[in-house]
């Protein structure tokens, strides 16, 4: 299987950083096929200007980026984003991606009735998110309204139509044990190495 991770944290020290590193051992050890997007490497540029608006609405992108990107997820499978919950939203990058990446004619179609979404991205079966924040859990779906659950989870790829969706979050990884924080990682490993 092909596996595209959408990767966005600029630090390579990150813990971001470590869970893109036990979640590709993991795939690799199932022989699954990588193609990692790494937003900030490619130096991604998140901003939508007037022309992407035009695009937008002529359904024909023009950032190049986006256009490789497009040919790329055509390839893949599976669909894996790995980000930080900063400020509870998903980085600039992360959001860009999903502004100009995530875009009709590139990811999506409308229906004829125009009520809904038909996904292009033809052979993408399943969508999964893994995030780390440090707001405890509970506080981030009862005070702060789930945000990235509502947004992407929902709000994006089960409004695309796409009904295999997972959602990963590592909650207060600052003030996590280092113990605790190799389980995650082998936990994260394991888990991939028996995706099929």
């Amino acid at each position: 299987m092909r596996i595209a991770i959408v990767f966005n944290h600029p630090y390579e020290g990150s813990y971001c950083n470590a869970i893109l590193k036990a979640v590709t051992k993991g795939l690799q050890k199932a022989n699954h096929e990588i193609d990692l997007i790494h937003l900030d490497r490619d130096g991604f540029n998140p901003v939508m200007t007037a022309a992407d608006l035009k695009a937008f609405k002529d359904r024909k992108p023009i950032d190049p980026k986006v256009i490789e990107y497009k040919q790329r997820l055509d390839e893949a499978d599976h669909l894996l984003f790995i980000f930080p919950i900063w400020w509870e939203l998903m980085p600039a990058m992360t959001k860009g991606f999903i502004d100009k990446v995530i875009f009709p004619g590139v990811a999506y179609d409308y229906t004829p009735s125009g009520n809904g979404m038909i996904p292009l991205f033809k052979n993408v079966k399943s969508v999964t998110v893994i995030t780390t924040m440090n707001t405890p859990g509970i506080l981030y779906r009862i005070l702060f309204g789930n945000a990235i659950k509502k947004a992407v989870i929902t709000g994006t790829f089960w409004k695309m139509g796409y009904k295999n969706r997972k959602w990963i979050n590592l909650s207060m990884v600052k003030m996590a044990s280092d113990k605790k924080r190799i389980k995650w990682l082998t936990s994260l490993e394991n888990k991939f190495a028996k995706m099929k």
